[in-house]
């Protein structure tokens, strides 16, 4: 029955924090509930985009909305906005912004008409900012993601063990450490040399939290396994399992790498949208 409980609560605890993490990141869509004429409308602004495919804005039809607008401009900077109007699409009115190079931002917000031509909604003080990345090939990303979550499903699945002494939670978190590595440290940089065209943005050379709290995660797994080479220790396990947990939990993309569009460089270290 342990060894059962050790498993639903590592399962529970990876769920959890992966949820946490995609809700809170700063590519998660920007939702806005708002009433038209005393009605509810929803709308959903995407904050992420590929270079490859674009990125399509839409607004549900509403029968208080007659037309809408696409208001965008470059960011970060003082950009003059440009309007393009929005296209009725089957059940939305739908408009493309221009597709940006690996890493740059538009700041955009929409606005809405009534059947009069008056304004019955923009949220240009609630902007969206939307980062363009370049593709990643599924057998990169893919690899990525899975080892990714299997290292934390193994270390927290090692840390219990540890915890409740029972089952071999050395060799658990050897394999936890070693998805770690291959999720963080191989699979992780090539996502990033291809969405941003650096494989490693983080310490020493920038400051891209993704990369420096990969490497944070790394080195204290590497310091737990070293650590129970000769000898169970339970408690490097906890700790690296909880700085895992802990790490895992910050939003995905935070202070990621954002291109300046009058350098035309690449910087790191800055909000998606800051």
């Amino acid at each position: 029955m342990k060894k059962v409980l050790i498993w639903v609560l590592a399962v529970l605890f990876t769920l959890s924090a992966a949820v946490y993490q995609r809700l809170t990141g700063p590519t998660t869509p920007l939702r806005i509930n708002t009433e038209i004429v005393g009605e509810s409308v929803k709308l959903k602004l995407t904050r992420s985009a590929s270079v490859g495919d674009g990125c399509t804005v839409t607004v549900p039809h509403h029968r208080c909305i007659a037309g809408a607008d696409l208001v965008f401009r470059k960011f970060p900077g003082s950009f003059e906005y440009d309007t393009v109007k929005m296209s009725s699409k089957g059940e939305f009115y739908a408009a493309r912004l221009p597709v940006q190079p690996p890493a740059g931002k538009l700041e955009y917000y929409v606005v809405l008409y009534s059947k009069t031509g008056s304004v019955v909604f923009q949220n240009n003080e609630n902007t969206a900012v939307a980062r363009f990345k370049g593709d990643v090939p599924g057998g990169i990303l893919v690899p990525h993601i899975i080892f990714m979550f299997f290292a934390m499903l193994l270390s927290s699945v090692a840390a219990f063990m540890a915890i409740f002494r029972t089952g071999n939670f050395r060799l658990v978190s050897f394999v936890a450490f070693g998805s770690l590595v291959l999720g963080g440290l191989v699979f992780g940089p090539m996502v990033q040399y291809y969405a941003f065209g650096e494989a490693w943005t983080g310490w020493p050379v920038g400051g891209d939290l993704t990369d420096n709290k990969t490497l944070v995660a790394a080195l204290f797994w590497l310091a737990a396994v070293l650590m129970n080479r000769k000898e169970p220790r339970r408690w490097p396990i906890v700790v690296a399992a909880v700085v895992l947990f802990a790490i895992f939990s910050i939003p995905h993309s935070a202070w990621g790498s954002e291109l300046d569009h009058e350098s035309g460089q690449i910087e790191t270290g800055k909000s998606v949208s800051e």
